[in-house]
């Protein structure tokens, strides 16, 4: 049985890389076009009911486009500097939602709704974490995504290594590890790190009371702040999920996105 839980998605208009981005469009399977947002929140209900499940930003454009479709929105500060900082902020509106939070980012619409369910269940039961978040493996077509990204220059999903007791050991948006290029199987090896996490209000509360890490600044992941003032993630593996779960990272990602929307028969 799965712990109770509650849903936030961080969401802000001044992304560096792609301004506006919650409110893209991204054509489904019927061929109409919805908003990144909007798609990002019938994954969130598809795993919690929609009165668990809030929009978090500070952009009024965004908050509006949410509550055209339906959605709840929690207003949170501009000086938010990440999702997670971001999800410690609604809390202090929202107050005691629930015992474990997961902060679904707003640019990850096709991350199944098991993921969110295992990462609920691991977290309940390991008390030494402070979050718990997924890596999948990669597919070949994953793999190729990813690495044609880095070598066009472009910052796109985010990798992670972890050891056997399935705590992370690093992420990073190169593609880690290292494997050489010869070797057929070089997807097997790689894990994309999918931007879930499910944390306690309280780990919440102590990531926004701590200041950001030099590796969280240079790599731009907030889950790195973690790591290095020495708190336990731990990782929630996952093989080939039957999609790439690829998120939108860049104007480029669109029609791969639409793609699997479309072969999935989302609408």
């Amino acid at each position: 049985m799965t712990a109770d839980f509650a849903i936030l998605i961080p969401a802000r208009y001044a992304s560096t890389r792609y301004p506006g981005k919650p409110l893209a469009s991204l054509r489904g399977a019927d061929g109409q076009p919805r908003s990144l947002i909007q798609r990002s929140w019938e994954a969130a209900v598809g795993v919690a009911s929609a009165d668990r499940v809030w929009v978090a930003t500070d952009d009024q454009r965004i908050a509006d486009a949410v509550r055209a479709f339906g959605g709840q929105v929690v207003m949170t500060l501009e000086s938010c500097r990440n999702g997670t900082e971001r999800c410690a902020a609604a809390l202090d509106v929202l107050g005691n939602v629930a015992p474990i939070v997961v902060n679904l980012q707003g640019d990850a619409p096709l991350t199944p709704d098991f993921v969110v369910a295992d990462l609920v269940r691991a977290l309940a039961a390991d008390p030494d974490a402070a979050m718990a978040t997924p890596a999948v493996r990669c597919s070949d077509s994953l793999y190729r995504h990813l690495v044609t990204d880095q070598a066009a220059g472009r910052v796109g999903g985010t990798t992670v290594v972890f050891n056997a007791h399935h705590t992370a050991l690093y992420f990073s948006k190169r593609v880690i590890p290292h494997v050489a290029p010869d070797r057929a199987d070089a997807h097997a090896h790689v894990h994309l790190h999918l931007g879930v996490y499910a944390y306690r209000p309280a780990a919440l509360a102590d990531y926004a009371a701590t200041l950001p890490s030099p590796l969280e600044e240079l790599e731009g992941l907030e889950q790195l702040r973690f790591l290095e003032t020495g708190r336990r993630i731990r990782v929630v593996p996952f093989d080939p999920i039957g999609w790439d779960c690829i998120e939108l990272n860049n104007p480029e990602d669109v029609p791969a996105i639409e793609a699997i929307l479309r072969e999935r028969g989302i609408r």
